[in-house]
């Protein structure tokens, strides 16, 4: 034997692809090889000319070492910067059972609510905890990050504001980044951003205002007064608000505002570089249809009993389209899952211990810096103390040695320097931070400290005081409730996902490890340059690494979803064609098959949609396309295609469409939400793109979280590069220093990114190409074996799919009655989450296998559908009544089964419909939720316990 043969670095791919599959799967397509089935399913036209350049593989423990390596060189300071971001800790229960937990990190986000009943739950809490510490009786189940829930806020106030101005008030105190994030939106929606001091807001008219409750230097004002003046003259006020100040301060709601936003990463999220970590965004009942993002609500299931779902979900980019105000799809939920379960864990008692002793620590420091004859700024603060040295040449010294001692300041000014505490701090900290400040040894910290805020600022009422919030707070009983929400959940690790557009492939175990080492989570986004040395490295590997794959020239990491992935590309067109005395260009062309956030972002970027018909086989329609981007070529912004098509072909005239928008003065955007069926294959600049997003959450690995996080990057031509996002605060080698930012944090959820490094480090050059041929193989066999039983509405290259397919039910329909709905539902009874259902085609499924799953696993998926199918049939053949069936009836819980029986199927039909199912049965814990029902009587907060008891 040669020693060399015994050591495999592909030894990742052969456990994400299953490569013995393959002779059996070509076989099924009548392929001799898959060189053969490739050139027959990829049109030649688009194909690379060159090999994709990435590195070769590593196995799993040497791609671990590697990264374990460049994670070293970051430096793990105690971080006081603050500013919105605080060191916290994640409760060992939570971070082992949660994050760390496949059932929660790969489930998806929860469309089909039967079979999400655990994380729905989990979400309610998110909601009651967000309801109880802002005053509002509305909570969304989280948003992207603070500053873009600012922008949100902003948004939403000129929709229901009734005050007839362009003009928005900021508070001069808002975190700086939030700004930044604002002037970004503020400028396309037309609106004016007037920023200045808080207690002069009235002095103007203004449709909406935001406030910092507690300012970015750290004061505490009484906003009352202000806000009370600005109702009366009809402004909408936001009130940005620190989520464990709240634990301690009166409610916004009570202070007269309408909306409450921020950020809850205090509650049990590491800093992880700036994210990812969830928003919340309360607000009144009245502007609860025109809220952004998702809601959580309590409706009811067929059978009477309580049922939680995703609330007024069709709403927005929707219905609305173009006329959308917010294109946001998915939000943060499995970061608002960890910071409700954090109060769960905590109760009412832990956080508000938490709080009190952050502001104690704060005052016990300001205190004896007063002593010893500093200037501490503000007498009325929460957490952050900022002194003002009165020269630069102290504070140099101040700030210096607070960071040789291992502690990092932020710098306000030139001389002054706050220092901001946070739940993880200590009693030493106080000693070494007064020596720092001081240059004295010691100082005798009193046990009784009197804290710096005044008695009319505090909250007089409860919080947590629902039962979930006091009763698990033993590690037994937190254990067990985190298991039975789990239970209640289909996730990956029971079956397949198949949904097309989203995929849900693997989340490699080794992928995941990093994201707890503390070298990546317990780092500030603004911690100094020369401390994440390691964030740096790994930055610039994924920057190359997706330049290599996508052919682009520069990289942007900043967007934190793929929807701001969208804006974050389009924005780039639109200043890039400012720049260029081209702003006048307002025309965006969007096939009629587009996602439906395209419309959406485009709107939110001023520009006007041109819809562009699709032909019999879904393919964009050439001749339309040209007569509309020359009827609009003086005006001719941009195209948003997605390739392949979201029909799931690839479309042979994409070079000819691109072709045809830049002979028109045009740029092309293209929506990179299928870029799986692309690496290795063709890359999108090549053939004609400007601007590429990238879903790292689909192509590369990142888990759906139950809904999030996501991650967005755009790749862009060497012409867009300068006008990609930039950051107030964080310098950006790849953008221009002038360009405002479209999230919080610099390089959006950069903790994450160490997922996507790993599978590509772990896959390598042939692993990548192998993953996109798998990709197609998986779907053109599940393609070819349901073909029989279902029509495939759309195929390209000689009857070939590309990454998915989408089966028709509309004949089915129309002679049984039993609808996509009905199947979908009946998809549980067999453990599976049903495909996409009605999109892009109404009465449809769309199926993406991804290249992740064995031939076995897709093999018990194809009996599912073929013997759905044969019982539609019986219904069709009136077998079973059209009213009372097993897929009427779908799905079934184990209480159905139990009790009396009156249908005209057995027990056995209803749940074990093919044997593979009882070896492995997942019971929903809720019959067919009523939609309907939870829209008319909305509940987005926590139900009494006994009324699910009940």
């Amino acid at each position: 034997m040669k020693l060399s043969e015994l050591f495999n670095p592909d030894e990742f791919a052969a456990r994400h692809l299953s490569f013995g599959d393959e002779v059996a799967l070509l076989e099924a397509l009548g392929e001799k090889s898959m060189d053969d089935f490739v050139g027959n399913t990829v049109p030649q036209s688009i194909r690379m000319p060159s090999e994709l350049d990435l590195p070769e593989a590593l196995t799993e423990a040497d791609a671990l070492a590697k990264l374990k390596g460049i994670a070293s060189k970051n430096v793990i300071n105690k971080s006081y910067i603050g500013l919105g971001y605080y060191p916290t800790r994640v409760p060992n229960v939570i971070l082992r059972n949660v994050l760390e937990n496949p059932g929660w990190y790969t489930a998806y986000t929860p469309y089909q609510a039967e079979i999400a009943q655990g994380r729905l739950e989990a979400l309610l809490n998110f909601q009651q905890v967000c309801i109880d510490l802002t005053g509002f009786p509305v909570a969304g189940a989280s948003l992207l990050d603070e500053a873009t829930a600012a922008a949100e806020a902003m948004a939403m106030a000129h929709r229901v504001g009734k005050v007839k101005s362009e003009r928005f008030f900021v508070d001069a105190r808002v975190y700086p980044q939030t700004l930044d994030v604002m002037k970004t939106r503020a400028k396309y929606f037309g609106f004016e951003l007037v920023v200045g001091d808080f207690a002069q807001a009235d002095e103007g008219e203004y449709f909406g205002a935001l406030f910092q409750y507690v300012g970015k230097d750290g004061d505490v004002q009484d906003l009352q007064d202000v806000i009370s003046r600005l109702k009366a003259k009809g402004t909408i006020v936001a009130v940005a608000a620190d989520i464990m100040s709240l634990v301690l301060l009166k409610p916004p709601a009570e202070l007269g505002a309408d909306i409450a936003l921020g950020n809850t990463q205090r509650f049990g999220v590491p800093m992880g570089f700036g994210g990812p970590h969830a928003a919340y965004f309360a607000f009144k009942d009245e502007f609860k249809r025109s809220a952004p993002g998702r809601i959580i609500g309590v409706s009811k299931d067929a059978s009477g009993k309580p049922a939680l779902r995703m609330a007024l979900s069709t709403r927005e980019q929707h219905i609305r389209r173009e006329k959308a105000t917010s294109n946001i799809c998915t939000a943060q939920a499995l970061l608002a899952n960890l910071a409700g379960m954090y109060a769960v864990y905590h109760g009412p008692e832990g956080v508000k211990r938490i709080a009190n002793r952050i502001h104690a620590l704060a005052s016990a420091f300001a205190d004896a810096l007063v002593s010893d004859g500093l200037n501490v700024v503000h007498k009325v603060f929460f957490d952050t103390v900022t002194v003002d040295f009165g020269s630069k040449e102290q504070a140099d010294q101040v700030f210096a040695a607070a960071l040789e001692s291992g502690y990092n300041l932020r710098r306000v000014n030139d001389t002054q320097i706050a220092a901001a505490f946070h739940e993880t701090s200590v009693r030493e900290d106080l000693t070494d931070l007064y020596r720092a400040f001081t240059g004295k040894d010691a100082f005798a910290f009193a046990d009784d400290i009197k804290g710096r805020l005044n008695a009319e600022l505090l909250r007089q009422d409860d919080i947590l005081q629902h039962p979930v919030f006091n009763r698990y707070h033993t590690e037994h009983e937190m254990l067990r409730y985190l298991k039975k929400l789990e239970d209640r959940d289909l996730a990956m690790n029971r079956s397949m996902i198949s949904l097309g557009s989203c995929t849900m492939k693997l989340n490699a175990t080794a992928e995941m490890l990093p994201i707890t080492w503390a070298e990546f989570s317990d780092i500030h986004p603004y911690a100094p340059e020369a401390q994440t040395a390691g964030y740096r490295e790994l930055l610039a590997d994924m920057e190359n690494s997706l330049k290599a794959i996508t052919g682009f020239d520069a990289i942007s990491l900043q967007p934190n979803s793929g929807a701001q992935g969208e804006y974050s590309g389009m924005l780039s067109i639109r200043r890039y064609q400012e720049a260029n005395g081209e702003g006048h260009r307002n025309i965006c062309l969007i096939p009629k098959s587009a996602h439906g956030t395209n419309p959406a972002t485009a709107a939110m970027l001023g520009l006007k949609v041109v819809v562009v018909d699709t032909d019999e086989h879904g393919n964009v329609n050439i001749d339309d396309l040209k007569a509309k981007a020359e009827q609009y070529r003086d005006a001719l912004s941009a195209i948003m295609i997605t390739y392949p098509s979201t029909h799931g072909v690839y479309e042979e005239g994409i070079r000819d469409i691109c072709r045809i928008i830049h002979e028109n003065g045009g740029q092309v955007y293209m929506d990179g939400a299928n870029l799986n069926a692309q690496i290795g294959i063709m890359q999108p600049a090549e053939v004609g793109a400007d601007v590429l997003h990238m879903n790292l959450h689909k192509t590369f690995c990142i888990p759906h979280g139950g809904g999030g996080p996501g991650m967005g990057p755009i790749g862009l031509k060497a012409h867009l590069a300068p006008f990609a996002p930039g950051h107030v605060v964080t310098d950006m080698h790849n953008a221009s220093a002038d360009q405002t930012a479209v999230a919080a944090a610099a390089y959006g959820s950069a903790s994450i990114l160490p997922i996507t490094w790993m599978y590509l480090t772990m896959m390598g050059k042939q692993g990548m190409e192998q993953a996109t041929r798998w990709a197609l193989l998986n779907a053109n066999y599940v393609a070819k074996r349901l073909s029989k039983d279902y029509p495939i509405l759309y195929t390209g290259k000689n009857g070939r799919v590309a990454h998915e397919c989408i089966v028709d039910l509309r004949p089915l329909k129309a002679e049984s009655g039993i609808t996509e709905t009905d199947i979908a539902k009946r998809l549980m009874d067999y453990g599976f989450h049903a495909p996409t259902v009605s999109f892009p085609v109404a009465g449809t499924l769309m199926i993406e296998p991804t290249e992740s799953e064995s031939k076995a696993e897709l093999d018990r998926f194809i009996a599912a559908l073929k013997q759905i199918k044969q019982e539609v049939l019986k219904v069709e053949r009136g077998e079973w009544p059209k009213e009372d069936n097993p897929l009427v009836n779908a799905p079934h819980t184990a209480s159905d089964v139990t009790g009396e029986w009156a249908h005209p199927y057995s027990r056995e039909e209803a749940v074990f419909p093919l044997p593979f199912v009882r070896e492995h049965k997942f019971w929903p814990s809720v019959k067919r939720v009523d939609e309907v029902y939870g829209d008319r009587n909305l509940v987005c907060s926590c139900l009494p316990i006994d009324a699910y008891e009940d």
